[in-house]
């Protein structure tokens, strides 16, 4: 029997072993196995939102062991060692507990067809002091760590009876730290609701950094200038063309020399894939070492390994790199499965061409801005308010009906309209 390894559980990984499993997987034409280092899938543009208390993600995370026995696939938890290309096994770390007790010993693998979907972490460009007095906003440890020291310190201004403010910098300001900026306030204005009467949004004060010439740099210039703008309205101080060379335990350097004073500082500014991936398994990989692929998806140097998401250099027709962006990776997943089934078979492999469907940014519940590409508009189309921000959502749900199908996404949906009346507006635990 075939056997085919997805390793890493995000989007584009989870999806793949998802679609794999319900058709070869539940008829036993190939051995579906996902590998994760950790239990649990949460997806990745909700970080914010966990961040601030405004999503609990022991409702949103999904279990990878439960959706896997649902699915048709196998789950094995570890963390990926090396590729041996010639014997075709992946080499899992030993895998121990808080207290270093062995949990899982270091083991091997088999493979006859090999996914790579392990997504990316926050990329510090070697700033010094940045690894030890920032927060990277890259996986749920990260953003519940934020949510303690965010929370710590509104109860330390709430007993000094609000003197004072609460000093946030948010380095980098794409999708992420823009989201993030909104969301703060959000939670500011939520927790007076929860006995802090003290509180407003004076007590706040963020400062979004860009090095860039403007907000959002990815997106339409107008686009930037509309969150821009509202981020100001918020609050929100937004310093462009600022670049930040140094981080210390309670302050951030600029190239001009500046400090930015802050209690909790959070790091935005880029991505790159896993260090230990650089050159793995005698693969290409580029400078931030993804791994580089052809348009059919699989790696330069072995037909028999595909990578996925933003672990991915692929190229687009024009010569830029296909970004790393959500919707990319569900498209990844969709193509990568239909080119094995088609491996598998003996036909032709597809090439992967990126459709971008537009961007949409959430400025939490105060606004939504974006622009709609594709069919539905022949074009490009700016949308900000209450239509933007059902497209913002309607993103999570396709990620949810690719993993659930329409039924059990329906039911979510009924159940998260009974928990926003059942639950608190805020995770404040």
């Amino acid at each position: 029997m075939t056997k085919i390894i997805v390793v890493g559980g995000g989007a584009g990984g989870l999806e793949l072993a998802t679609k794999l499993g319900r058709t070869l997987g539940r008829k036993k034409r190939a051995q579906i196995t996902l590998v994760d280092r950790k239990a649990s899938h949460l997806w990745k543009p909700l970080l914010h939102e966990v961040a601030t208390g405004s999503l609990d993600e022991g409702v949103d995370a999904l279990s990878y062991r439960a959706h896997a026995k649902n699915h048709y696939f196998d789950f094995q938890m570890g963390s990926l060692n090396d590729i041996d290309r010639e014997r075709k096994v992946i080499a899992l770390s030993e895998f121990k507990d808080d207290h270093g007790e062995l949990l899982m010993p270091s083991r091997e693998l088999e493979y006859d067809i090999l996914v790579m979907a392990l997504g990316s972490t926050s990329n510090d460009f070697n700033t010094p002091g940045v690894r030890d007095n920032c927060i990277f906003l890259d996986s749920p440890e990260q953003a519940h760590r934020f949510r303690t020291e965010m929370n710590n310190q509104f109860l330390k201004l709430h007993a000094k009876n609000g003197q004072g403010t609460v000093d946030i910098a948010i380095v980098g300001a794409g999708a992420t730290g823009v989201e993030l900026s909104a969301e703060l306030h959000n939670a500011v204005k939520e927790l007076r609701t929860y006995g802090f009467g003290d509180l407003d949004s004076s007590k706040l004060n963020v400062n979004l950094i860009e090095a860039g010439e403007r907000i959002l740099p990815a997106l339409p210039p107008r686009i930037s200038s509309a969150a821009h703008s509202e981020l100001t309205k918020l609050g929100v101080n937004v310093r462009t063309n600022t670049m930040v060379t140094q981080a210390d335990a309670d302050s951030l350097t600029t190239k001009d020399g500046d400090k930015i004073p802050a209690q909790i500082m959070v790091w935005a500014a880029g991505i790159k894939a896993p260090d230990f991936m650089k050159d793995i398994g005698g693969l290409e990989t580029n400078r931030i070492n993804q791994l580089v692929v052809k348009n059919t998806l699989q790696t330069t140097l072995d037909d028999n390994i595909f990578a996925i998401g933003d672990l991915a250099q692929c190229t687009q027709a024009d010569g830029s790199f296909v970004p790393p962006r959500a919707q990319a990776a569900h498209q990844m997943a969709s193509c990568a499965f239909s080119n094995i089934i088609a491996k598998l078979n003996g036909r032709d492999l597809k090439d992967y061409i990126y459709k971008d469907k537009g961007s949409l940014v959430s400025l939490s519940r105060f606004s939504t801005v974006g622009s709609l590409m594709g069919n539905l508009t022949k074009g490009s189309m700016m949308v900000e308010g209450r239509i933007a921000r059902i497209v913002y959502i309607s993103l999570y749900r396709m990620h949810q009906m690719a993993l659930h199908g329409l039924i059990k996404t329906s039911l979510m949906m009924l159940v998260g309209r009974i928990n926003r009346v059942l639950r608190p507006n805020l995770k404040l635990h």
